[in-house]
């Protein structure tokens, strides 16, 4: 199986505003998707994820591509933040999730 197909969500399947950067794109076929504790999530935890948050964070635009082993965290990507990737600990109170925030996967 495709290291694509586990780990970049059909295009049918995630928001119209999501394009999978290229850093994303160059690090899954490096296959570099568990560097403990960050872990990239295959798609089916990907869209698990990505509903969660929407109900959890309905104000915000998130897609959710790696997880935390430790804790609550997701890093994700946002409506219009480009490939900035934004850590969020999920479940945490609206306004209180915001964890962190850097300029691409490999930062």
């Amino acid at each position: 199986m495709s290291k694509d197909r586990l780990f970049i969500v059909p295009e049918a399947e995630r928001p119209s505003w999501l394009q999978y950067p290229r850093s994303y794109r160059r690090l899954v076929a490096q296959g570099l998707v568990d560097l403990s504790p960050w872990h990239v999530m295959e798609c089916q935890r990907v869209i698990t994820h990505f509903r969660g948050l929407a109900q959890r964070y309905p104000k915000r635009e998130l897609f959710p591509f790696a997880y935390r082993q430790d804790d609550d965290d997701v890093a994700c990507w946002a409506r219009s933040l480009g490939e900035k990737v934004v850590v969020i600990h999920n479940f945490a109170s609206r306004g209180w999730e915001d964890e962190a925030t850097f300029d691409n996967v490999w930062s």
